[in-house]
Order: structure tokens, then sequence, then C-alpha cells
């Protein structure tokens, strides 16, 4: 889909050849004297449009208008969040299939932030996934068309929201996959097309290279499996190569059977979503080739299976991960935390600016938080502060949660050096301690998403989440950090820019 933006007030709207007008009208409108506005007016004067975000007055075939359909909808305070719920009102209407064409128009002056919420929303009501459908049309909306009074004072914001659009859909289509379409070796490859944009580089590890890293923990989850793991690395180059860069972690585990430790059979099949963590990452690059910022950017991805064959570690079982340090498995769908152990250490040669893991890792989360933020946990308090920033204003909200010492006290074991779960009680937070053993002194952040990543019934499929996060917060990284020369400086400006292109849920490890 494209997106274009454009000088556009109500007097030419009207002159915009599409199927679909929408007229976006904030608080304290005031209508000038062509059709649209006095139709406006009309419409608020008598009652039968509100300014309310999300309120709106569909119309059909209106004089002096040139498109088929028009749509006054309330703006509320103007602001990113009410745009965002006043599109959401006309999801039905954008996705129908005689809408090919939309132009959105902003009544009063519109907000950078609110800009860049629109293309997010028009781009989320229109979403159809088709990868392994026979039967479904494809998304029938080709362009948008988004009008606003100053183009030169919304370019930025709008440009991060189309950039945004194609990380958030790059990480929705992986994480809708069936596992049987989304393995971890076509997961590399997914990771590999990333490479073909702007200073990404990617580099895939195989087994034998994984066991040459002594990455034991990940290693012992991928037992089980005949699809073959694979380690992703990902590198975004922006900035100077003295820069040290932040390191992002997606746990990917492709199908999340439990292991030996099996899950329950009901909802069982949303464990394809236990890779959104990768997913995210793999979108968050795929933003970053779009965007271009000034910053270092490094992406693991450890991907397996978890299946319970002959093989595979059992319950009680002591492995020993890539930091020397040895694990009793009590639980096998406690699996996340044992790959992403091993990325961590991994990531520790990078020497990075902070790390920030993502993962699906506890249902306890889930009940902590349920679907509206994810869960976030820090030792750093300058981090946690920027990525909660970030949540707010990406609308994909985070709540940090505690890291006491204490609640660490329940990972002992009487055979290895700690075990992998520790009870029910505060289990995401437990699982969290567990991860920090492998940080070290390194500003590091994790990111729960168990409840943000996918919705079930209804409208079971991935969110993207937390793409819009973890975007929002490297562009304020990359903007609080000096270009380390003038040459280097220089040399990024001269690069070229791609084209603009809740129901239950089986526990998780």
């Amino acid at each position: 889909m494209n997106f274009d933006l454009k000088t556009l007030d109500l007097a030419a709207a009207a002159s915009e050849k599409c199927d679909l007008l929408v007229v976006l009208l904030p608080e304290g409108f005031k209508p000038g004297k062509d059709a649209l506005s006095a139709l406006a007016a009309l419409a608020l004067k008598n009652g039968d449009l509100s300014t309310k975000a999300g309120k709106h007055l569909q119309l059909y075939q209106v004089p002096a208008v040139a498109a088929r359909r028009v749509v006054l909808v309330g703006q509320g305070d103007g602001a990113a969040r009410a745009t965002r719920q006043a599109l959401q009102a006309l999801g039905s209407a954008i996705k129908a299939p005689q809408t090919k064409r939309v132009a959105l128009c902003f009544a009063g002056a519109a907000q950078p932030a609110a800009v860049s919420a629109a293309v997010q929303a028009v781009a989320e009501a229109s979403y159809v996934y088709t990868t392994t459908k026979t039967k479904v049309e494809a998304r029938s909306l080709n362009r948008c068309v988004v009008g606003v009074h100053s183009v030169p004072e919304v370019r930025e914001d709008f440009d991060a929201g189309v950039a945004l659009v194609a990380g958030v859909e790059f990480a929705r289509e992986w994480g809708n996959r069936p596992a049987n379409h989304a393995t971890p070796s076509l997961l590399a490859d997914a990771a590999k097309t990333l490479a073909k944009l702007p200073r990404i580089q990617c580099k895939v590890h195989g087994p034998a290279e994984v066991a040459r890293l002594g990455m034991g923990a990940f290693l012992a989850v991928a037992r089980g499996s005949e699809e073959p793991l694979r380690f992703i690395e990902l590198r975004y180059s922006g900035a100077a190569k003295d820069q040290v860069p932040v390191v992002l972690v997606g746990k990917g585990i492709t199908f999340d059977t439990g292991g030996i430790s099996i899950k329950p059979a009901p909802e069982m099949d949303e464990m394809k979503f236990d890779m959104c963590g990768a997913a995210s990452v793999l979108g968050t690059f795929r933003a970053l080739g779009e965007l271009q910022p000034a910053i270092n950017v490094v992406g693991l991805i450890p991907a397996c299976e978890n299946m319970p064959d002959g093989r595979a570690v059992k319950p009680g079982d002591v492995v020993t991960s890539m930091s020397g340090q040895t694990i009793e498995i009590l639980n096998t769908d406690a699996e996340g935390r044992l790959v992403l152990c091993d990325a961590l250490t991994y990531a520790s040669r990078f020497k990075p600016a902070a790390v920030v893991d993502i993962a699906t890792l506890t249902g306890a989360c889930v009940i902590a938080l349920g679907g509206v933020r994810s869960g976030l946990f820090a030792n750093n308090d300058p981090l946690a502060a920027a990525l909660q920033e970030a949540g707010e204003a990406a609308q994909d909200p985070c709540w940090r949660m505690p890291l006491d010492d204490d609640y660490a006290d329940g990972l002992k074991s009487n055979f290895a050096d700690m075990g992998n779960v520790a009870g029910r009680a505060g289990g995401s937070i437990t699982a969290a301690k567990f991860l920090q053993k492998y940080v070290g002194d390194l500003p590091w952040a994790h990111l729960d998403i168990a409840g943000t990543a996918w919705k079930g019934g209804a409208a079971k499929g991935a969110t993207g989440r937390p793409v819009g996060l973890l975007v929002h917060y490297l562009l304020g990284q990359a903007a609080n950090t000096k270009p380390a020369s003038k040459a280097s400086s220089a040399a990024r400006a001269a690069s070229p820019r791609p084209a603009t292109v809740k129901a239950p849920r089986a526990k998780l490890g």
C-alpha cells in the first residue's frame, strides 16, 4: 500500500478523486466557506455529528464532492490517541472491498504525532493475512492520501509512520504464519531478505556453530525437534563504527509444545505466536531500513522448536549455558528463558550501550497486565524510563515491574547453579530474575509481550507489538547521540533512502 502526503484543505479535498474521503474534525472546528465545511457545520449544529473521537456520519455521493463516499468523523482533541481512535471506528469502511483509494483530510491543524498515528491506523484497519489462504481477497486499499495544511511540519512524523507500517506488517506476517510455514530456517531466510536494505547485514549460525559457541541451554531446547535451530544475527550500521550499539534479543520459538512438560491441547495452536519476540526484532530492522537513523543496532534471534521426541531434554536434566552457569531444567515448558540466556551472553561481546530482550515469556504476565501493556523489567532506571516514554509515544505501552533480589530465591537448585523455574507466584518476575543472571552489569531491559503480541478469539492474529515501542526508543537514542565526525554525518546524509513503501491462551515458557 502506498501513502502520499500533500497539502490539502477542505476545499481542495472536495476535488480529490477517491473511493472514500475521511474528514477528521477536531474539537473547536472552525468551518470555512467550502461545501464540506458547510456540511460538517450543519451536521454538528443539528446534533447529527459530534467531534468526540470516533463519532462519525457517513454520506454518499455528496454534491460538489468528487469522492464516492464521505465520512465526517470526530477527532477529539486532535492528539495521536484520539486520531487513532477515530480511524479505528471506521475500520469496516476502510477495509471494504470497494475501497481502493482513500483520502484522509485533517480539517484542523494536524499534530505531527497524529499524522503518524493516522497512517498506522489506516494500515491496521486494512490489513489482511493471505499467505496460506487460497480464497481470501487481498487488501483492496492500495493508496492513501493524507492531506494537511502544512506538509513540512509533519513530514518527519509521516515518514516515521510509513516506516512503522512496514515494520509492524513484517512482524505480523511472520507472527501469523503457521509453524510449518515459519520454521527456524524460514525465519532465517526472512532475516536475510532484510540485508537487501541499506546498512543492514545478516549472518545465520547453524547447529554446529552454536555448539562451538557453547550455547548448551539453547541446544538443549532444540534437541527434540527435527527442524535444525538457527541463531540469527542482524546488524544495522547507521552510525560511526566506534559508536557502541543497542542490542535487541528476540525469542524465536517457532512452535512450543512445552516439550516433555507438554501443554494442554486447548489453544495450543496459538503457540505458533511464541516467536513474536523474534518477529518484533525483524519488524524493527525493517523499519530501520526505511528510516536510516544515525545509530548502530544488533539483532539476535535464537530460533528453534520445542518438541517432545526421544532426544528431548527431560525435567531434572542439567545443562551448561554459554556463560558457564549450569541450569537444572525443572520444567521443559520454561524454554524461552533457556534460549534467551545464551543469546544474552553472546550479546555482551558487542559491549553494548543497552540490551533489550523481547519475549512471549510467561502466562503470568498475561494475568498481571492483560493485553493492554507489555511487562517491562530493567536493571537500569534511565533505560526503563526511555522505554516507557517510547511506549507511550508509540501507543504501544509497557508497565515496569519489580526486580527485587528476593524474587530470585526460588531459582535455587540442589543440583545446579540454578533452576529454570521458581513456582507460580510472581512467575513473570522470577523469569526475569533468571534472565538477569546472564547480563552482568550491562544496562538491560526485558519486555514480556505474552499478553500483547497477539490476540485470540475471533480477532486471532499477531499485533506486531512492540515494534512501535522499539522503533521510537531507537529513534530517541539516535536523536540524543551526536555524530562522531562531520565526515560520518555527511556520509549518512548522502546515503540513499529506500522508497516508502482475548481469549484464554496456552501457558508460555
